[in-house]
């Protein structure tokens, strides 16, 4: 079978617009850091960025991705690495919007053409009433040990109280 460039082309920009890159808002890029300097072509880069707890208010969550650079990163086909860190912190009064799942997804990004995301998802320690983010990259076909968790005790904020994540679990 032969495959004429136009036609690779048109597959791999089409397949990028299929599919949504976010489940949450797009995240807040606060810098990037070159790490690996690419003559003529994109340097690969760590990129730090912010996000918001869309369920939770009060609650942020800043994380830092490997970006490739070079000519797989520059066409947008690179397949990144699954080393993601995360820090996430309490920043005003925390008030939980809705109930939610132990593991419910946040946050989602693809990290490669097809196969690869990073998700960040939200669970609650119940007895500590501490909210717990972690974050994880997988490709569809095998699972990635890596991984990073950050926690968030909830505590009050001047003088409102905080609520009991456990009050918002569902079964």
């Amino acid at each position: 079978m032969r495959f004429s460039i136009a036609g690779v082309l048109a597959l791999v920009i089409g397949l990028l617009g299929a599919a949504p890159a976010f489940s949450a808002d797009e995240p807040d890029l606060i810098f990037k850091k070159s790490t690996v300097w690419k003559f003529l072509t994109p340097d690969h880069k760590l990129a730090t960025y912010a996000i918001d707890d869309p369920l939770v208010d009060g609650v942020a969550c800043h994380f830092t991705v490997p970006e490739k650079g070079g000519v797989s990163g520059w066409l947008g086909v690179a397949e990144e690495v699954s080393d993601v860190s995360l820090a996430c912190r309490q920043v005003g009064p925390v008030t939980i919007k809705e109930n939610f799942e132990q593991g419910e997804e946040m946050f989602r990004q693809r990290r490669s053409l097809v196969f690869k995301k990073m998700q960040i998802v939200r669970g609650c320690d119940v007895k500590r009433n501490v909210l717990v983010y972690l974050v994880y990259s997988d490709k569809l076909i095998e699972g990635s040990p890596k991984n990073s968790t950050s926690t968030v005790p909830l505590m009050p904020w001047g003088d409102q109280a905080p609520p009991k994540c456990g009050d918002y679990l569902t079964d």
